[in-house]
């Protein structure tokens, strides 16, 4: 390996940008840098190093696991660097920051919304962006740098993200009022059995955690209703058309007001899922990054 290694050059921005797209062409095209430029800086880069960055394709360029490390180094150096300009700029004030968050789509209906305007009570200047998709969607927009912090459901441990804030969140049947099952104060999954059932499709935190209770506990049911959105599974639910999973915090401003009651479900297995407010591993947050996880924190734990 060499001694005298650029870590932060123009070599690194040429890598991170191939690492993202997967192709010299298209971030040569990008970049407005020509592919032979990139193509030495990588080179470079992989002969100061001593390994490969990336494993060359047929249809493109992959990261090697030197490569993973080296992005993860290299998306936080950038990060930091924005932090430096924008802390400077700002003299450290909360004025003229934008948040970038990344969540699920439950959150984004009315938890992050009000949290957001509730923050925006006390720092006006600070604006948000948000970007609603799957759970590891959320996750990877953190690890990319794409995203400040993500607000998802999560299953397991997750490579290079900082969990800043997690609690377990138990799956509770939702339901119109009025419903045989309404007024109990908690009930099985198999309790559920003679109603129909509205359920979100394969693939989401929810719907991992009601296949395998349904399995482990021996259950047979057929989903009246099947979506990969909540919003219309909750619909469903106040039309009196059936029952419906969620998780409380992302239901729990709605109770009360949309003729919905929400009773908590026993078994074990629905308990499996936490909610995670999720940073970049070992970056160090902006000021207003850093205030805003304070408060979400205190909104997140709140009734």
């Amino acid at each position: 390996m060499s001694g005298t290694m650029d870590l932060t050059g123009s070599g690194l921005r040429y890598f991170l940008e191939v690492a993202h797209i997967g192709s010299i062409g298209q971030a040569s095209e990008r970049l407005h840098v020509a592919a032979s430029a990139i193509s030495r800086q990588i080179a470079k880069l992989e002969h100061d190093i001593g390994v490969p960055l990336f494993e060359r394709r047929p249809r493109g360029m992959v990261l090697s696991e030197a490569g993973e490390i080296l992005a993860a180094y290299a998306r936080r150096h950038q990060l930091e660097s924005e932090q430096a300009l924008t802390d400077i700029r700002s003299l450290g004030a909360l004025r003229h920051s934008t948040i970038r968050l990344a969540s699920s789509e439950g959150f984004a209906r009315d938890f992050l919304p009000e949290t957001i305007v509730a923050f925006r009570e006390k720092y006006p200047g600070v604006q948000f962006q948000l970007h609603v998709t799957s759970p590891g969607g959320a996750t990877q927009q953190v690890r990319d740098g794409t995203a400040d912090l993500a607000v998802t459901y999560s299953l397991a441990p997750e490579k290079d993200i900082r969990v800043e804030f997690s609690a377990a969140q138990p799956i509770y049947a939702l339901m119109p009022d009025g419903h045989p099952l309404a007024d109990r104060e908690e009930i099985w999954l198999a309790d559920l059995l003679p109603y129909p059932l509205a359920v979100m499709e394969q693939g989401t935190t929810i719907r991992q955690v009601f296949d395998i209770c349904v399995s482990l506990e021996g259950l047979a049911f057929e989903p009246a209703f099947v979506s990969n959105y909540s919003g219309a599974l909750e619909s469903f639910v106040r039309m009196r058309g059936g029952v419906t999973l969620v998780g409380y915090l992302t239901i729990r401003r709605r109770l009360g007001t949309d003729g919905m009651k929400a009773v908590p479900i026993r078994n074990p297995e629905l308990s499996r899922r936490s909610v995670q407010i999720q940073s970049m591993a070992r970056r160090t947050l902006p000021a207003a990054v850093s205030a805003f996880l304070a408060h979400l924190v205190t909104h997140t734990e709140g009734p």
